[in-house]
């Protein structure tokens, strides 16, 4: 099986926050025009990978072909509540595995969250990362990557994995809300 474009989606507060500290999705960095970007690249994309407290959203949610990223599982196991999911444990078995498993040749694999997903994707290699940039702030929440806060950003974090800034594309000019996308040097 021929490896997916691996393309992430997240949107982060002025401090790199995608959550509360509770884990809820805040309404300050909820802007219809990300909704509208991330609902799209996700409806494109042949599955989509998120942890098991993440989720994707959107009316075909459970129409989609899902890799749920958990260390509740040794083995990969199909996911008992969605027949298009399976559950996957990043300790147990490796990414190549997990791909042929859903049987798709190539395709896209949408990363959505959260913290260590997004962390763990950074090792096995984004082709493609958007970070929707907004102005509101969320202190003391959950980062986008582990190790995002006061002190690092995405931005030092994406680096330091090889990826560079190749655009940026307006998508909320009256909240300055703005989708930058990231990708291997070259």
């Amino acid at each position: 099986m021929k490896r997916p474009r691996i393309e992430g989606y997240a949107v982060i507060s002025t401090e790199g926050m995608i959550a509360t500290a509770d884990g809820k999705f805040p309404e300050e960095i909820k802007i219809p025009a990300d909704h509208e970007f991330y609902q799209g690249s996700v409806a494109a994309a042949s599955a989509v990978a998120n942890g098991r407290h993440s989720a994707e959203g959107g009316i075909g949610e459970k129409h989609r072909k899902r890799i749920i990223l958990t260390r509740r599982v040794d083995i990969l196991t199909p996911d008992p509540d969605n027949p298009n999911a399976i559950l996957w444990n990043p300790g147990s078995t490796p990414f190549d595995e997990v791909w042929a498993r859903l049987g798709i040749d190539g395709g896209t694999l949408a990363v959505v969250g959260g913290t260590d997903t997004f962390g763990l994707f950074l090792s096995i290699g984004y082709d493609a990362f958007y970070l929707t940039r907004t102005e509101a702030s969320v202190p003391k929440g959950r980062p986008v990557f582990p190790g995002v806060g006061t002190t690092t950003t995405a931005d030092e974090v994406m680096r330091k994995h090889g990826l560079v800034h190749k655009g940026t594309r307006m998508l909320d000019a009256s909240v300055n809300c703005r989708v930058e996308e990231w990708g291997p040097k070259g």
